[in-house]
């Protein structure tokens, strides 16, 4: 399974995941339930760092992001 496709099911999968952007080092993120996020499964996927503040989900991920976001993108 590939880092975005981790990631992806991490975020509770593509119909959790409402939108989805890159910006510098994170993945910003907006979820339809925040309940269904496993941060422990986002840092396996290789985050270093997650925060969540109600549906709004920061994914901290290096400067692979841009990447990353655009992986995601076409698995959705």
């Amino acid at each position: 399974m590939s880092q975005a496709e981790q990631i992806l099911q991490a975020l509770g999968g593509e119909t959790n995941v409402r939108d989805l952007e890159a910006c510098i080092t994170r993945l910003r993120v907006e979820v339809d339930d925040p309940g269904k996020v496993d941060e422990p499964g986002l840092r396996a996927a290789g985050a270093f760092g997650v925060v969540v503040q109600g549906e709004a989900v920061q994914v901290v991920v290096g400067p692979q992001a841009d990447t990353i976001a655009e992986d995601i993108e076409d698995l959705r």
